[in-house]
């Protein structure tokens, strides 16, 4: 990092991640592919960046009593508990019920304590923010709606930038979507460095994909106009007058990809993605293709990740998607994959996928690419 941006974050919890170059999705696409392994957190998640940033401004604006408060399905809370136990901080966190055991012994292990309240994300938020209301000493940090979050992340653009070789600009940064979180740092960092016309791809399954129906509620990239764009049944929209953009809200989540489960988006980021000189490339995906990725990814890569994180690299296994969403000028592309991490995964689950795909593969046919929009297929087996 420059010193400028040192200054930014004087004393960071977060770990400078590796910025690695895939040979297997270099040569399958022609294209220099790199990914940026934020599996590596000490939390396993990009989470860990922003959430120990507005950790620590916590400390420093209400001191050692503050009582760190956060809704969160995993990874959100995961980080939280960590920042808390290293700064010494009281942090409770508010979980939907589903949230594996596996997961709430870790929170309790860094010494949270575990509420669960509600089935959705949402429900688990409602209820933090009551317990923030009755303590004093209290502040809910937020899982992805925060401009001190995106702050946080958007150091992983510096040094991305820092670690591409020298004077090297990629064609395009992918990553995948929940509530906006990883999306916003990143566009708050292609802007700090100058690379706010590099397009930004955001990758969501089929199911928790509440980005995409956003963007498709407002005018920007995708095709046709926007009063003649169907809005899906259980979907409502709402006009945010604040950030002037209509943001969608799912009344279930359906993909098995949990760490997207955000019902809504950040209105914030939305407006950011729409106003981006780079624009966006907004994705939908199938859990059956995120899982194949991850299958892939753990083949080729040596690597377990979960499916939020897997959705990000399935566009790089799918030579056609891939071309749709990065076409060709006549040079070797660069692309970024960031590989947001995430402790929700195991051998079992990667066992259960392959039964899944394998199930899903031998029904024939093949898998739906919703893209800006527009929808296209790509084979299940390539």
């Amino acid at each position: 990092m420059s010193a400028s941006q040192q200054d930014l974050y004087p004393d960071k919890l977060w770990v400078e991640t590796p910025l690695i170059r895939s040979p297997h999705l270099s040569s399958h696409l022609q294209a220099e592919v790199y990914l940026k392994l934020e599996t590596l957190q000490p939390t396993q998640s990009f989470k860990y960046r922003g959430i120990t940033h507005y950790a620590q401004h916590a400390l420093r604006t209400y001191g050692p009593d503050v009582h760190l408060v956060i809704a969160s399905s995993g990874n959100a809370g995961i980080a939280a508990a960590s920042a808390a136990k290293i700064l010494k901080l009281r942090c409770t966190v508010f979980l939907p019920h589903g949230v594996s055991q596996s997961t709430i012994d870790y929170m309790r292990k860094e010494g949270a304590q575990i509420v669960i309240e509600g089935n959705y994300y949402l429900q688990a938020r409602q209820a933090a923010q009551k317990a923030v209301d009755a303590d004093p000493k209290a502040v809910m940090v937020p899982g992805y709606d925060d401009p001190l979050l995106w702050e946080g992340h958007a150091s992983l653009v510096y040094e991305v930038q820092q670690q591409l070789p020298a004077g090297t600009k990629p064609d395009a940064i992918f990553c995948s979507f929940g509530g906006g979180g990883l999306a916003g740092g990143i566009i708050v960092g292609c802007k700090a460095v100058g690379w706010d016309d590099v397009p930004l791809v955001t990758v969501e399954t089929h199911g928790s994909n509440c980005f995409y129906q956003s963007l498709s509620m407002n005018d920007g990239p995708f095709v046709g106009d926007v009063a003649s764009r169907p809005i899906p049944n259980g979907t409502t929209a709402e006009r945010n007058t604040q950030h002037g953009v209509t943001v969608a809200h799912l009344a279930s989540l359906t993909s098995k990809a949990t760490s997207l489960g955000a019902s809504s988006p950040s209105a914030a980021v939305v407006k950011m993605a729409l106003e981006r000189e780079g624009g966006v490339r907004s994705v939908c995906i199938s859990d059956e293709m995120a899982m194949q990725a991850a299958l892939n990814f753990a083949e080729d890569h040596k690597m377990l990740v979960e499916l939020a994180c897997s959705a990000t690299i399935a566009p790089a296994y799918k030579r056609n998607v891939f071309d749709k969403l990065v076409p060709s000028t006549g040079k070797v592309p660069t692309v970024v994959l960031v590989l947001c991490g995430g402790f929700k995964v195991s051998l079992d689950d990667m066992e259960e996928w392959r039964r899944t795909v394998a199930a899903d593969i031998a029904t024939g046919g093949e898998w739906e690419v919703a893209y800006n929009g527009e929808t296209f297929t790509t084979p299940k087996t390539e």
